[in-house]
């Protein structure tokens, strides 16, 4: 769910929290974001891809950026971002897919891992916040990568380690294609982005967006992927079986959480009674708040598809942001059982269940669920914490304060971290696992600091 778990960005070293149902904070903190149904879509975009690549696709890492331009890039190893605004400019799947097969051919042909070597330890908020000139500084954790919040800064930074050479372009493009080639799937989507982006070469620099300043783009480029969409027997196949569905549900509930609700109800008027219109609406209905009018939606949505994990984690949601904390229970409890090895819809669950205090079997099921999911997802921050609040309330103090170890150093809060695992350490059984890994992080938190100081 998009707006419910609370999403990380550091602001001059001080670690902020957003939530996506107050679309203010939303516009004006960009962060990572997680949502479940959009990252299976985006990986089910991405995972044919990767593998024709020679890519281990559960290996590699996709975030999503909550920011409206147009823009995607490799950093800090194999970890693909990708940009809300590019999502919400597409106006169909090959388009994505297009964009990801180029940053695939950047992946596989080990594009700027030199100029990168310092990020690849760096968390995934501090790159987003060096991205964004959200930080002060963003540094790596051998203290050589660092840059300012100012344009100036931030335009250096991209140009000096994000922008690739016009060769690279070049050679990721011929990749790119390559790879839908094979996957039997059209690079037409890429020329469509393409030329979505000429459209706006003319404008100031400033006012492009940051994709044309890390990725040049020539007419030579254009021409060669035209050429290539001219010849390849595979420019008119159609889009995998369900990209389609998939591409129209992320724009609904993008659009829901991310427009202003007025602009998301012009966009899918009442008088239109599709799935998506109806999705988009309901969420637009819940952020005004209109709760009836979003219950409606969302039981009409639950009604036809009453298997559909995604209908009853927005349900719960609704329920859960709406104060009927313990009706929203059962659909995230639901929607955990129908995706089953998914973590964020357990850390969900466990949430809710954590909201309602005093009912020991429920404290105890949402122990067991956050544990199960941090270990399939150990870079989930808002499951370390709900593991800390979880630990806590059943009186396992040492095992809470490991857990906030564990999200202040996904955090990049080497203070709080190390405060946290020197009082796990003293806490757990000396030598037990738990004692061992916090003492791994308090040591790994005093190097840091040390680094940093020198």
């Amino acid at each position: 769910m998009l707006n419910a778990i609370l999403y990380r960005v550091l602001v001059l070293g001080v670690i902020a929290s957003i939530a996506f149902s107050r679309p203010a904070a939303a516009q004006e903190a960009p962060g990572l974001i997680r949502d479940a149904e959009i990252e299976n879509t985006i990986r089910a975009y991405a995972t044919p891809l990767f593998r024709v690549a020679g890519l281990d696709a559960d290996f590699v890492q996709i975030y999503l950026v909550n920011d409206p331009q147009i823009n995607a890039f490799v950093a800090g190893g194999q970890r693909l971002f990708i940009n809300t605004g590019l999502l919400l400019r597409s106006q169909r799947a090959n388009q994505v897919v297009g964009v990801i097969a180029h940053e695939t051919g950047h992946m596989a042909g080990g594009h700027l891992a030199r100029s990168q070597e310092a990020l690849d330890n760096a968390t995934a908020e501090s790159i987003i916040a060096f991205v964004l000139g959200a930080a002060a500084a963003v540094v790596a954790r051998d203290g050589s990568v660092a840059a300012g919040a100012s344009a100036a800064g931030q335009s250096m930074g991209l140009r000096s380690l994000f922008a690739y050479s016009i060769g690279q372009e070049e050679r990721a493009d011929q990749a790119g294609v390559g790879f839908l080639d094979r996957t039997n799937q059209s690079a037409r989507g890429l020329l469509e982005f393409f030329q979505i982006l000429q459209k706006e070469e003319f404008l100031l620099p400033a006012n492009q967006d940051p994709y044309l300043r890390t990725h040049p783009l020539t007419s030579s480029r254009v021409d060669f992927v035209a050429d290539h969409v001219a010849h390849a027997k595979t420019s008119d196949s159609p889009d995998r079986p369900g990209f389609d569905e998939m591409h129209k549900r992320m724009l609904a509930k993008l659009r829901g959480f991310l427009l202003p609700p007025g602009q998301v109800t012009q966009l899918y008027p009442e008088t239109d009674t599709s799935l998506y219109a109806r999705y988009a609406r309901a969420i637009a209905y819940h952020r005004v708040p209109m709760h009836d009018k979003a219950m409606a939606e969302m039981d009409s949505l639950v009604k036809e598809r009453p298997e559909d994990p995604y209908f009853q984690e927005l349900k719960g949601q609704i329920l859960f942001e709406s104060g009927h904390i313990r009706d929203s229970v059962a659909p995230y409890k639901k929607a955990a059982a129908l995706l089953p090895k998914e973590p964020l819809l357990k850390v969900e669950l466990a949430t809710s269940e954590l909201e309602i205090e005093g009912d020991k079997a429920l404290t105890a099921d949402a122990v067991a669920l956050l544990r199960e999911a941090i270990r399939v997802d150990p870079t989930n921050t808002d499951g370390w914490h709900e593991l800390g609040i979880a630990e806590g309330r059943t009186g396992n103090i040492g095992n809470a304060a490991l857990a906030l170890a564990e999200e202040a150093q996904l955090m990049g809060d080497r203070k709080t971290a190390a405060m946290q695992a020197t009082r796990a350490a003293q806490l757990l059984p000396r030598g037990s696992p738990g004692w061992l890994r916090a003492d791994d992080i308090r040591r790994q938190s005093k190097a840091d600091r040390d680094n940093d100081r020198g």
